[in-house]
């Protein structure tokens, strides 16, 4: 049995690299070689990836193919959400049909950047595009994070959203305006979405709080800055150690020692998500809200 060509170790090729390295159809279904995708082989010593799988399918689809949907976001790091199946767009009209593999056809050109040498459509584009496939709470998720680590910016986001007139676009612009920067976790972006759900005003995210002589005192993770409400995730069961505890409630007791209201939510209160918006606007009543209480269903 031939050895495998240093040429075809550790990457995907195609039936006509493998020709040009001296490997012929035959040997490719022997046990030395694996399938890819169809037509895209590995050595099978070469692990199967999800890079190797995104860079194989790239050698069968249009030269202006690029990642897309939930796929491009988990190439940029995004791990909520499943990659595959592989999506990919192509303005090309060559019909690419392979197992494992998405192709969205478009009618104009594609914005794409290059992310570790694979072309991957621009965060705006991918944040409408992921609106088809999923709810709206997943796409406030997507939003925040993609603003929360430089991926675009704030206002490109929104301003994309309410320019296009694309799949997705509807459930896009509904839910733009209420991503925010500085979003630091998904429970942030859960609780958010609760609170917005049910008719709340929302918090922003992470600001300052700060004393009387203006010297910041601690950050607050969601705040109602006009009626000095705070409302805290707390995540320490599956997140903190002892140590992060403890300052957690040194930091809560210098907040509410300034006359702030603080309302903390943990993993078991989302067994009951209307409780949450309950206690808020309990909190936010308390301090003078007289807005619309917490609605459900519509």
């Amino acid at each position: 049995m031939d050895p495998v060509p240093a040429d075809l170790l550790g990457r995907p090729f195609t039936v006509a690299h493998a020709a040009a390295a001296g490997v012929g159809r035959r040997a490719l279904q022997g046990p030395q070689y694996a399938s890819v995708h169809h037509g895209v082989f590995r050595a099978a010593s070469t692990p199967d990836t999800l890079d190797l799988r995104v860079r194989g399918a790239l050698l069968v689809l249009p030269d202006d193919a690029a990642l897309s949907h939930q796929s491009a976001l988990a190439w940029v790091g995004y791990d909520a959400l499943p990659a595959e199946p592989l999506h990919f767009s192509t303005a090309s009209g060559s019909r690419v049909d392979r197992r494992g593999i998405v192709v969205h056809r478009r009618q104009a050109l594609l914005r794409s950047r290059l992310v570790r040498d694979v072309p991957v459509l621009d965060p705006a584009r991918t944040f409408v595009d992921v609106a088809t496939d999923v709810g709206d709470r997943a796409l406030l998720r997507v939003g925040d994070w993609l603003v929360r680590w430089g991926h675009v910016d704030l206002l490109e986001l929104r301003a994309f959203a309410a320019a296009q007139h694309l799949d997705g676009v509807q459930r896009a612009r509904r839910i733009a305006p209420l991503v925010r920067e500085r979003v630091d976790s998904v429970r942030e972006s859960d609780i958010r979405f609760i609170i917005w759900s049910a008719g709340l005003p929302l918090p922003e995210p992470n600001v300052p709080i700060v004393d009387d002589a203006g010297v910041r005192v601690a950050k607050g993770d969601l705040v109602y800055v006009r009626h000095r409400v705070v409302v805290e995730h707390d995540g320490w069961h599956h997140e903190r150690d002892a140590a992060q505890r403890q300052r957690d409630h040194l930091r809560r007791e210098r907040i509410e020692a300034l006359g702030w209201r603080v309302v903390v939510i943990t993993v078991q209160d989302f067994d009951d998500e209307r409780q949450i918006a309950w206690r808020v606007h309990a909190a936010l009543s308390g301090r003078g809200y007289r807005g619309t209480r917490p609605r459900f269903g519509g």
